[in-house]
């Protein structure tokens, strides 16, 4: 079990790493216009684009919150079973966390979803989507075997 973990260790933060600076979604516009956005990008535009309260929005929910819980996750793992593992502010912290992991997946989808309803683009996901989504669960399946793990 300590390998899975471990594995799961490795991959969550890289797959995060990954759905961060890849493109999330492709948009078609008129056949001509092309958009690959990736979320680091998407945070940028809002900034400069002057929509600051949503760019921060945006960045805190979709990369600074995944980043501290899976910073929470590794002290999680690195914390030695015994009194001291169930407290802390990291363990406080990372159910909390946690329940905004599949947001950004799901704002993604419904983008993606009103873009071909419309009919003004189409549009495609892109692997950094798969990745972001992918360190999503594998945290999730993380924290739970780390939780099971404290309880025995």
């Amino acid at each position: 079990m300590i390998w899975v973990k471990a594995i799961l260790l490795v991959l969550a933060p890289m797959f995060f790493a990954l759905g961060v600076v890849l493109p999330l979604v492709r948009f078609e516009k008129l056949y001509f216009f092309v958009d690959n956005p990736s979320l680091v990008e998407i945070v940028a535009a809002l900034w400069r684009d002057g929509n600051g309260g949503l760019a921060l929005l945006v960045g805190l929910l979709s990369i600074a919150f995944p980043a501290v819980k899976l910073v929470g996750l590794a002290a999680e793992a690195f914390t030695v079973s015994g009194a001291g593992a169930r407290g802390g502010l990291m363990h406080a912290l990372v159910p909390f966390l946690s329940k905004w992991s599949m947001m950004d997946v799901l704002l993604v989808a419904i983008v993606i979803f009103a873009a071909k309803t419309s009919g003004l683009a189409e549009a495609f996901t892109q692997p950094g989507l798969w990745f972001y989504a992918a360190s999503s669960v594998l945290a999730g399946l993380l924290h739970h075997l780390l939780r099971q793990g404290a309880v025995q």
